[in-house]
């Protein structure tokens, strides 16, 4: 097992993983563009450590640091971006997340007049979680909480095609959809824009509920693991995740509403197109077994998401994406 220094200090293995190359945080992007220069070749399965800062690009580092100081520029730092050898513009490309490993220390800030609770908050606070073992621990008037961690993927995607992307905005491409089921052993799907794809990611969360309504998660630098390859899927609609229990279309517009349609239109394809089904029968299976979901409210364009259980199409004969004729 190859061994690859890792952003914590030590060198260390990876459980499980042959690792083929790291790509450290200091390559970042704050845009999503299609002109964007790639920072590092990977081949499809080759196996990729992408470390990341924290989504205020680690310049907090202890609560009497000021917002007056604070760079507003250097918000949602992805680390990339990463050229796919083989994706072509049109590809369906799938990117598995082997791997996320975490800082044992996440922040939260309140800011006055941010997030869905802006109205609210009237003072600006810097709050530091301790991490220990499989927990993070917050601190409350109270006294603390344990609350077990579920370490995931705020900003993940690839380079829209004729335009730029502010990296904190969440789009066809993906970008900042802080959707809390990216994460270890999740596999995303994204439509190729550009040759190469231009993936990049970061914002990574110890743990968030869904909403993200202060406007943050528990906020943490870490690593990724990653690899990609293109699937022989064209009509799968994206950003769609899986993981081992369901599959989930993501969908962001100005509105919650228009984002909850577009979500939910996005699965009737996947269960038409990809899976097969009737509209009606999968109407009826959306209505009976599917859940419509929030990810995240407070940043530029709304984020929801529609889950569909695999238990479900595994009982009707549905059993994977694509042919079964996986590469990697």
């Amino acid at each position: 097992m190859l061994l690859h220094k890792s952003a914590f200090g030590a060198v260390k293995k990876l459980r499980g993983v042959v690792v083929n190359k790291f790509l450290a945080k200091d390559k970042v992007i704050y845009s999503f563009d299609p002109v964007m220069e790639p920072v590092i070749s990977i081949d499809q399965c080759e196996i990729l450590t992408i470390e990341t800062m924290d989504c205020f690009a680690n310049q907090i580092q202890g609560v009497s640091d000021s917002f007056e100081s604070f760079d507003w520029s250097r918000v949602n730092p992805a680390t990339g971006p990463v050229y796919i050898r083989g994706v072509k513009a049109g590809d369906i490309v799938r990117v598995d997340i082997l791997r996320i490993e975490i800082a044992d220390r996440a922040l939260m800030v309140t800011i006055p007049g941010a997030g869905a609770l802006a109205e609210h908050i009237v003072d600006a606070e810097r709050t530091f979680l301790k991490k220990e073992g499989d927990m993070l621990i917050l601190d409350t008037e109270r006294g603390p909480l344990d609350i077990p961690i579920n370490p995931m993927v705020g900003v993940i995607g690839m380079a829209p095609k004729n335009k730029h992307v502010p990296t904190g905005t969440p789009e066809e491409h993906g970008g900042n959809m802080d959707c809390r089921l990216i994460t270890e052993g999740s596999s995303i799907y994204f439509r190729a824009e550009v040759d190469g794809g231009l993936f990049a990611c970061g914002d990574l969360h110890a743990v968030m509920g869904d909403g993200e309504v202060l406007i943050c998660g528990a906020e943490v630098p870490g690593e990724v693991t990653m690899r990609a390859q293109v699937v022989d899927v064209p009509e799968l609609p994206t950003p769609l995740v899986e993981n081992a229990g369901l599959y989930a279309t993501i969908a962001s517009a100005e509105t919650l509403d228009e984002a909850s349609k577009l979500a939910t239109d996005m699965m009737l394809s996947f269960l038409t197109q990809t899976v097969g089904f009737s509209v009606n029968d999968a109407g009826r299976l959306m209505s009976l077994v599917g859940n419509l979901r929030t990810c995240q409210i407070v940043d530029p364009l709304l984020t929801a998401r529609f889950e569909f259980p695999k238990w479900a199409l595994s009982e009707l004969g549905f059993t994977h994406i694509g042919k079964g004729d996986s590469v990697c």
